[in-house]
């Protein structure tokens, strides 16, 4: 279980395909106080840490095919960076959300505005997912948990602000138009919307 909270990015070093998985290289700065078989979320997908070298802080995840297949991990290329936030503490505040680490869809990046002081950015994701976007509810874009600001149901597209600070800290500077980013939508929701279908199907 994380929260949405971005503690630190890391850098893509190398990756190498081994059958239908993608086994990935990752430099960190906190990856020295990662340990192996731990939970790390790397861009919204909870993968765990295999072994760690903490003198260079490069450490190796695998994405199996499912994971490449429901995420945009098999987008990445050498150097990128991908957001990361270890597992909650139980003893910890919860500063954004809850967030599971399971990717739903994969959206794409439509528009992005400087706002003077925020960046407004537009993703068009799913219609099939429409019940689980709402209007200043919670949703986690490559992994940063972040409110919906604005939603255009024609397009199924939403919007999200994004302040200076987690512009700088995540890679959100990066999610340009075309851009495919992982969406994990609010489990809350989620099990509401599926209640109300099973109690639907009943009657």
């Amino acid at each position: 279980m994380f929260t949405g909270i971005i503690e630190a990015t890391a850098e893509l070093r190398t990756m190498r395909h081994s059958d239908a998985n993608l086994i990935l290289s990752l430099y960190s700065e906190i990856a020295d106080s990662f340990r192996v078989d731990e939970s790390v979320c790397h861009n919204g997908v909870c993968l765990t840490v295999e072994n760690v070298d903490f003198a260079t802080r490069l450490y190796q995840a695998t994405a199996i095919e499912e994971t490449l297949q429901r995420s945009m991990l098999g987008d990445l290329k050498i150097g990128d960076r991908l957001n990361l936030e270890r597992s909650l503490r139980v003893d910890a505040r919860l500063d954004g959300h809850f967030v599971q680490g399971h990717v739903d869809a994969v959206g794409v990046v439509r528009q992005v505005a400087d706002r003077r002081g925020s960046f407004e950015i537009w993703i068009e994701y799913p219609r099939q997912y429409q019940e689980l976007v709402v209007e200043k509810g919670s949703i986690a874009i490559n992994g940063v948990s972040l409110t919906i600001a604005h939603l255009d149901d024609d397009e199924a597209r939403l919007a999200v602000d994004i302040i200076p600070h987690t512009w700088q800290k995540t890679n959100a500077a990066s999610w340009q138009a075309g851009r495919r980013v992982n969406l994990e939508f609010d489990v809350l929701g989620k099990y509401a919307a599926r209640q109300i279908r099973v109690a639907s199907a009943r009657v």
